[in-house]
């Protein structure tokens, strides 16, 4: 099908269709599938690594949902067709319920041990991008070079201290890590009052790496005392561990800022260098 919407059609005909916007894509939502649009030239390069991406989650049998590749359309305007993950992303408050709290930090502590598992899972491994050793080093360097003439002379301070941090992680590569796992990618359907995980969409950023990445993007959607939950629960609660997910936690928004500023993105690079200038 040339027209991308065309996948759509009978959704659209009982009205507007949700629209999801991404940093990378934007999502036009069906009853049943999803057509993901890129957003930038990059993102559009990288939609057929995405399916592949894609097909390799969904044979780890992971537990709960990931969005499966129906179809890829190419030409002049390139976009990929995906089943769409039953839930949606917890609403505001439901974590002030302990209860509820208790329960959702159990499902993140399970999910995180099947990513954990799955990253020593030979087919993963073989088909998944590693982490690089130098990941850290690289991303200090790329900032140095792409991203500091944007920033005021506080902001250089500011991220020196982030990337100094960031440099000294230890290289981890032992999970296969989402690299992306905010309250926005994690899908919940509540059953009998409590939250229940469906499951988990956006897998851009998979790696084998370390999980102390998706650890810090738990923290920075709920959080230090549901993180503490979650850490709990699952066994993590070292000091090591906990130092990993604090220097991580630091570069998210040069992160967003440098992918943004690669991809063409102004919009998202104003967003991540809010505090940088």
């Amino acid at each position: 099908m040339d027209d991308p919407l065309s996948w759509l059609a009978q959704d659209a005909a009982s009205g507007p269709l949700p629209i999801r916007e991404g940093q990378f894509h934007r999502v036009v939502i069906g009853s049943d599938r999803v057509v993901c649009l890129p957003r930038t030239e990059a993102a559009a390069v990288r939609l057929p690594q995405r399916a592949a991406t894609l097909r390799v989650l969904n044979e780890l049998a992971l537990g709960f949902h990931i969005p499966r590749p129906l179809f890829e359309g190419a030409g002049e305007t390139p976009y990929l067709v995906l089943s769409r993950v039953p839930g949606a992303p917890l609403e505001g408050g439901v974590l002030d319920d302990p209860a509820a709290a208790g329960a959702v930090a159990k499902q993140y502590a399970e999910l995180l041990s099947a990513l954990a598992q799955a990253g020593a899972d030979e087919q993963a491994r073989a088909a998944l991008p590693r982490t690089p050793q130098d990941r850290w080093q690289r991303f200090e360097a790329d900032v140095h070079a792409e991203l500091f003439e944007l920033m005021s002379d506080a902001g250089r301070r500011r991220a020196e201290r982030e990337l100094a941090a960031a440099s000294r992680l230890p290289h981890v590569a032992t999970s296969v890590t989402h690299g992306d796992l905010g309250a926005e990618n994690v899908l919940w359907e509540i059953d009998s009052g409590r939250p229940q995980l469906t499951g988990v969409i956006d897998w851009d950023e998979v790696t084998i790496g370390d999980p102390a990445e998706d650890l810090a993007a738990i923290a920075a959607s709920h959080g230090d005392t549901f993180l503490d939950q979650v850490l709990a629960l699952g066994g993590w609660t070292d000091n090591e561990t906990s130092a990993r997910v604090a220097a991580i936690r630091g570069t998210f928004a040069l992160q967003q800022a440098l992918a943004a500023h690669r991809d063409g993105d102004a919009e998202e690079l104003a967003d991540g260098l809010t505090h940088y200038t």
